[in-house]
């Protein structure tokens, strides 16, 4: 089976579609910060209109736990996509059982998390959920790719309960996932960050036969630097994972994949965005003025320099996570730097999701500066790890 798209679903003249978005953006005191995620949703919800449709938009927001929280509240959303879309759009804050009319061509209901049925491990609890939902339509686009990973109601439950079709949005985001698995271009290069290796054993194993060389920063450079039997100070270090480490070092070189580990980092006094902070060797980080105490928050530049230049060499470079923390702009310059190389990639550059996404757009690069970037850290994740997502499947994917 191949995957549902649009056209499957024929003529959508005068039908009222379900559009299961991910509209999760990042909110300080009721104000969007990040709006990559309701830009990325645009397009389909265009499409429809466009179509003779009209649209009902429904998303989670943050983790409410099963009822209403003025925190993770969707009004805000509501506005930006009105000024993206450039129409007005209806938001509906009330249950969705409770939704009668729904007047106007867009509308978006209330977080679907305010319902604990959305998330519920419960099949039945899902299933008469994503019944409510269902009839607000007489057709459903499943749009939202951040969550394919989830066996929730709006995301499983309801592609079952409607005529369904992946939207847009997930058509482009496993076309570009499918050439990172593929037959990619080679030279392939993976760069993984983030705080724990923990995280990426996964995508590590499963893209180790594909790539030709990893690039390791982030937290969880350490926990690979204690592997190779360097002190690593205070720095994050997940000392249970340290001979899984070994092993895929040894797998690695046994299939000729170069995995390389920072040379230098920035070691910081205490983790504040105002700390004391030098430049270390990796193989010496407690030599310095901290000692021991001292923890690293950043790949250094010599690293952040050598990155760059297997980033350049590169056809294919996927990017998921953040070489240090830039959110302090002391720390910063690590992915400051590997985000500027994969702008000048002559191939494919992916940024993963996730933090890595919110990261380049802090550091004030622009979304089409990349080949791609992606709207759903976990379930690219998971995807590059080879495993099926429940929500790609309902759709007719399989991985």
């Amino acid at each position: 089976m191949s995957l549902r798209t649009l056209e499957t679903l024929g003529s959508l003249e005068g039908r009222k579609v379900v559009v299961r978005c991910d509209l999760n953006v990042p909110l300080k005191d009721g104000k969007i910060t990040d709006d990559g995620r309701i830009r990325a949703s645009v397009p389909t919800i265009e499409r429809l209109l466009s179509a003779g449709a009209s649209v009902v938009a429904i998303s989670h927001l943050g983790r409410p736990d099963g009822e209403p929280n003025e925190k993770y509240s969707l009004a805000p959303v509501a506005v930006r996509l009105a000024e993206l879309l450039e129409r007005d759009v209806d938001f509906v804050d009330t249950p969705a059982a409770d939704v009668t009319s729904l007047d106007g061509k867009v509308t978006l209901l209330q977080n679907l998390r305010f319902d604990p049925r959305e998330t519920s491990k419960d099949a039945a609890d899902r299933d008469a959920f994503a019944r409510e939902l269902a009839a607000l339509g007489d057709a459903f686009v499943s749009d939202g790719f951040g969550v394919v990973h989830r066996k929730q109601a709006s995301v499983y439950e309801l592609a079952q309960a409607l005529p369904s079709a992946a939207g847009t949005l997930i058509a482009a985001e496993l076309e570009v996932l499918d050439r990172l698995t593929e037959n990619p271009e080679k030279p392939y290069t993976v760069v993984l960050g983030g705080s724990k290796v923990s995280d990426k054993l996964g995508v590590i194993d499963h893209l180790l036969p594909r790539v030709d060389t990893l690039l390791i920063g982030g937290g969880m450079l350490f926990t690979l630097l204690a592997a190779q039997g360097h002190s690593v100070g205070a720095s994050l270090l997940e000392k249970d994972q340290l001979d899984t480490v070994r092993e895929y070092l040894k797998r690695a070189d046994e299939l000729g994949v170069r995995i390389v580990v920072p040379t230098d980092v920035v070691v910081a006094e205490k983790f504040a965005a105002d700390a004391a902070h030098e430049v270390r060797s990796a193989d010496d980080i407690e030599g310095g003025a901290f000692g021991a105490s001292g923890l690293g928050l950043d790949i250094g530049p010599d690293t952040a320099k050598a990155f760059a230049d297997v980033i350049a060499e590169s056809k294919t470079v996927f990017w998921n996570g953040p070489m240090g923390v830039f959110e302090f702009d002391a720390f910063a310059e690590g992915t400051r730097t590997v985000a500027q190389a994969l702008t000048e990639v002559d191939g494919l550059s992916v940024v993963g999701g996730g933090d890595s996404a919110a990261a380049v757009r802090a550091l004030g690069f622009a979304d089409d500066a990349f080949g791609h970037i992606s709207t759903g850290g976990g379930a690219s994740l998971e995807f590059l790890e080879g495993k099926e997502l429940p929500g790609l499947e309902v759709l007719g994917w399989r991985n």
